[in-house]
């Protein structure tokens, strides 16, 4: 018997908090009978700090609710059930729930996504579990080696798709370059989280590669996250007559510096931020203040991908985003609506559906064209768990409206994905 969340074939989502409800489960079913069952366990943020994460989850889910119903294995229809957790941004809750699909839900697949908050516990869980996952929307480096993985040997049944921060250092060093900025120290903002001491480790993080380019990354060292006060950081900055900010911040650690700094007149020309700068409503909780930001930029509507799921490109996803939400698209959309596309994908070629270890097969040879690019474990990517997705850079620029509008500004990373823009310095 399915909880009040689910929906049939026939049946829609009468909104957000239908979805919400946790915990969530939605069947993609047919009628009710013979058919083979797979339940997926979907982890994800969907309040709290890293709540942009999940916030387009309930469009994904509805995006991709008919191509789940008409879903075969082997010839045969399948009845998929998706069970849904929200991990309320905590990694001990996103460890808890990730225990109670496998234990309690019998899950035959976890699938989640949203910063090494969510993907390292559930990933970890999964693998003491034996239990096959893919998770997304993290940097793999936090992903790997933050969950000490040895490249020698790798995980077992966990596996991860995603840029990583050689990608993001290309990316911002391509905007930088071409700035025109002629100060070679960069400040730093490193927090004390999984993400924040990968950014920012000497060796594996940016430090070492922006010096060998020329570049000094000024780090005053870690803050807690949800700092209140950066003055100490900022003096540092100052001193150092730092012309760029970088760094990897969560949106309310940014606003709180981007504020202060304003406020003890510091003024830098360029500022590349990773995760903050993601959320087209944060952008336009700065205002003014927001124009001119630059950050990575792994989704948008000009990307050249399509879904394997519905057939649509990456605009049409986009717009059907914006009349689905009355938002603007976010980049979370694209790779929220890919996890499905491999998640089904695997539902399709898995041998047994019932044998986690046929499911982990499945797992191992996914090779997917999807709507954030190719996804294909065990060749593409750095280690046989990781594949590596494409990244650009560009710029948040209001309109004449005052409306921030994401510009793809440096594409040399991946040519294939259009340029939208040139790039601008702050206040220029």
């Amino acid at each position: 018997m399915k909880q009040q969340g689910s929906i049939s074939r026939r049946g829609l989502i009468k909104g957000s908090a239908a979805f919400m409800a946790a915990p969530a489960i939605l069947s993609a079913s047919r009628a009710m009978g013979q058919d083979a069952v797979f339940k997926i366990g979907y982890v994800s943020p969907q309040t709290g700090p890293l709540a942009g994460f999940g916030e387009s989850d309930a469009f994904a889910l509805e995006a991709t609710k008919a191509a789940f119903a008409g879903l075969q294995n082997n010839g045969a229809p399948v009845d998929v059930e998706i069970i849904v957790k929200d991990t309320q941004s905590s990694p001990n809750r996103a460890s808890e729930v990730t225990a109670q699909l496998i234990e309690s839900d019998g899950v035959n697949l976890v699938i989640a996504q949203g910063a090494p908050e969510t993907t390292n516990p559930v990933a970890d869980q999964c693998e003491l579990s034996e239990m096959p996952c893919v998770t997304t929307m993290c940097p793999w480096q936090p992903y790997f080696f933050g969950r000490s993985g040895d490249p020698a040997v790798g995980f077992d049944y966990t596996y991860h798709y995603f840029w990583g921060l050689e990608d993001v250092i290309a990316n911002f060093l391509d905007l930088w370059d071409a700035s025109g900025v002629s100060g070679k120290n960069i400040a730093g903002l490193f927090p004390n989280d999984a993400d924040g001491n990968a950014w920012g480790d000497p060796e594996l993080g940016l430090p070492k590669p922006l010096l060998d380019r020329g570049y000094t990354v000024i780090d005053p060292g870690r803050y807690q996250v949800m700092n209140n006060d950066f003055s100490s950081q900022i003096a540092a900055f100052k001193a150092a007559g730092c012309e760029i900010v970088t760094g990897n911040m969560i949106p309310p650690d940014f606003a709180t510096f981007w504020a202060q700094a304003k406020q003890q007149g510091f003024n830098p020309k360029v500022v590349t931020i990773g995760k903050a700068l993601l959320f087209p409503s944060f952008l336009e909780s700065l205002d003014a203040a927001g124009d001119g930001l630059s950050t990575e930029i792994w989704w948008s509507a000009a990307h050249p991908f399509k879904s394997s799921l519905t057939g649509q490109s990456c605009k049409e996803l986009a717009d059907a985003y914006t009349a689905a939400s009355g938002k603007p698209w976010t980049q979370i959309v694209g790779y929220s609506h890919s996890i499905f596309e491999v998640a089904a994908d695997i539902v399709k070629r898995a041998a047994v559906l019932d044998d986690s270890e046929a499911v982990l097969e499945a797992v191992r040879t996914t090779d997917l064209e999807t709507i954030v690019g190719h996804v294909k474990f065990g060749g593409e990517g750095p280690f046989k768990n990781v594949v590596r997705t494409p990244l650009v850079a560009g710029q948040w620029q209001n309109d004449d409206a005052g409306k921030p509008q994401l510009v793809i500004t440096s594409n040399k990373q991946a040519p294939d994905i259009p340029v939208g823009g040139e790039f601008k310095l702050i206040g220029a």
